[in-house]
């Protein structure tokens, strides 16, 4: 799976996800097409974040504050540790636009807007 969006901040953004998120260089490319962009994730994984930097054209901010990515760490000291990592890379501690992230995480705002929450708990399929 890829999850790809646009930024103007592209360098600056893949380093704060790549500290943060403890995320590797993948892969990278420059004007394809007018487009540059990175992916960044973990070589085992069967997922990857890519972002994009269109040449002449503004992506702006997150159309909303409930644009969120959500990864699950059920260890608390692993949660601890990232919740530091994504403060030292840049990320700002905000509150979440839904509650609930709020009981058993923390949500982390990047420089476009867009939302991170890194929640205290194992993923299941009920709320």
């Amino acid at each position: 799976m890829r999850i790809a969006r646009p930024t103007d901040n592209l360098a600056a953004l893949a380093a704060m996800y790549a500290q943060g998120l403890g995320l590797m260089l993948l892969g990278s490319f420059s004007d394809h097409d007018g487009f540059d962009g990175v992916m960044l994730g973990h070589p085992e994984q069967s997922w990857h974040l890519e972002f994009t930097s269109q040449r002449g054209h503004t992506a702006g901010r997150a159309p909303t504050e409930d644009n969120l990515l959500v990864f699950y760490l059920p260890e608390r000291d692993e949660w601890v540790q990232r919740c530091a990592d994504m403060l030292a890379a840049g990320f700002r501690a905000v509150p979440s636009a839904n509650p609930y992230w709020d009981q058993r995480g923390q949500t982390f705002e990047d420089l476009d807007g867009y939302r991170v929450v890194l929640q205290n708990a194992a993923w299941t399929t009920a709320p």
